[in-house]
C-alpha cells in the first residue's frame, strides 16, 4: 500500500487557549492542520455560536484546516450510565460544527472504566450497554460521511488491545486513533494486580490494521505508584520511533497529531505553565517530531511528511 497524504498536526490548545495563539503556534511550525479540541477553555461542541463563528473565521483566514475534532463524547469522565439524551445532544452539536469545519474525523471514547473503591476495574463493565450506546453515537456521523475514531485512552477500549478489538467487532464503522503514548502509560487490565504497563509494540501490532489517525505522545509510568511523566518524542518508554517506523513501512496514509502533555495536560488542570512556556514547548515538540521523521529517512516540508529522503524525491512541491 502506497503512503500518501502524510502530514503533521497538533493539539494546539496545549500551546495557547485562544484561537489566535493556537494559529500562531501552528504558523511558527509552518503547519496547516489543527486537531481541534478546546478554545478559550471550552470544547468546540460547547462553545456559544458567536465564539464558534469567530473561531471559524480566524481559522479560515489563516488557512488552517481541521483534520480531526477531539470531542469529549463518551470520554474517561463520562459514565456509561449517564443521561444518554444529553450525550446525543452534544453529539448533534458536534456533527453540525464538524460539517461547518469540514472535519473528516471525530475522536470519541468508550465511557469511563467501572471501578471499585480501590479503583480496580469491576468484572462487569456493562459491555452490551456500552456497545449499543457507541453504535447509536456513531450512526449519524457515519451517515454524514464522517469517520468516528476511538482513542486508546483510560476508558473501556483502552484497557487492553483485546478490549479494543472486542469493541470494534461490536461497533461497525468505528476506527482507531492510536495514541503512541497511551499504552505504555496505561495499566494492562488483563493481568493481575498490581497491573503492569501495557506493551506499546504489542498493542500497536494487534491494532494497526484499524488505525486511521495517530497521536504522537511519549512518556513513562511507574506501575507501583501510577505516577506519569511526559517527554519529548523518542525520549520516553513508549517505543515511539519503532511504532512510527513500522507505520511508515506498513503503508500508513493518515495524519500525525502531536500531544506533548509537557507544559499543559487537557485532563489535569494542575499541570500548567506560563503562556510563553506553553507556546515554546509546543513548537519545540513539533520541531523534534519533524527531526524524528527525518531520522527515519523521511522528508518533512510545510507539515507534509514524505516517506523518502529529499534527495530521492523528484515530485516535492
Amino acid at each position: 500500500m502506497k503512503n500518501e497524504g502524510l502530514y503533521l498536526s497538533g493539539f494546539a490548545d496545549e500551546a495557547a487557549d485562544d484561537p489566535a495563539g493556537q494559529i500562531r503556534a501552528l504558523k511558527a511550525l509552518g503547519w496547516t492542520h489543527l486537531e481541534a479540541r478546546s478554545m478559550d477553555g471550552v470544547n468546540i461542541h460547547d462553545m456559544d455560536d458567536r465564539a464558534f463563528d469567530q473561531a471559524c473565521a480566524a481559522l479560515e483566514k489563516a488557512g488552517i484546516r481541521i483534520n480531526c475534532f477531539g470531542s469529549t463524547i463518551a470520554n474517561w469522565g463520562v459514565s456509561v450510565d449517564c443521561d444518554f439524551s444529553g450525550l446525543m445532544a452534544t453529539a448533534r452539536r458536534a456533527l453540525s460544527r464538524m460539517k461547518r469545519l469540514k472535519a473528516p474525523l471525530l475522536r470519541i471514547m468508550s465511557f469511563a472504566v467501572l471501578c471499585d473503591e480501590k479503583k480496580r476495574p469491576l468484572p462487569d463493565q456493562k459491555e452490551a450497554e456500552r456497545f449499543e450506546r457507541l453504535r447509536r453515537i456513531c450512526a449519524p456521523f457515519l451517515e454524514a460521511g464522517i469517520t468516528p475514531v476511538h482513542e486508546n485512552c483510560f476508558n473501556y477500549g483502552g484497557m487492553s488491545w483485546e478490549h479494543t478489538l472486542k469493541m470494534l467487532d461490536a461497533v461497525p464503522g468505528l476506527k482507531l486513533v492510536y495514541d503512541t503514548g497511551n499504552p505504555g502509560l496505561t495499566p494492562d487490565f488483563r493481568k493481575p494486580w498490581p497491573y503492569p504497563n501495557q506493551n506499546s509494540l504489542e498493542a500497536w501490532e494487534h491494532l494497526k490494521a484499524h488505525v486511521v489517525h495517530i497521536h504522537i505522545k511519549d512518556g513513562r509510568r511507574d506501575p507501583q505508584t501510577g505516577g506519569e511523566s511526559y517527554f519529548f518524542p523518542g525520549e520516553g518508554d513508549c517505543e515511539l520511533k519503532k511504532i512510527l517506523a513500522d507505520a511508515l513501512a506498513s503503508g500508513y496514509s493518515g495524519g500525525f497529531t502531536i500531544e506533548p502533555h509537557m507544559a499543559s495536560v487537557f485532563h489535569d488542570p494542575s499541570i500548567r505553565s506560563s503562556p510563553q512556556q506553553r507556546f515554546e514547548n509546543f513548537v519545540e515538540y513539533g520541531r523534534r517530531t519533524e527531526e524524528l521523521f527525518r531520522s527515519l529517512g523521511c522528508t518533512v516540508r510545510g507539515g507534509a511528511v514524505y516517506p523518502v529522503p529529499l534527495s530521492r524525491h523528484t515530485g516535492l512541491p
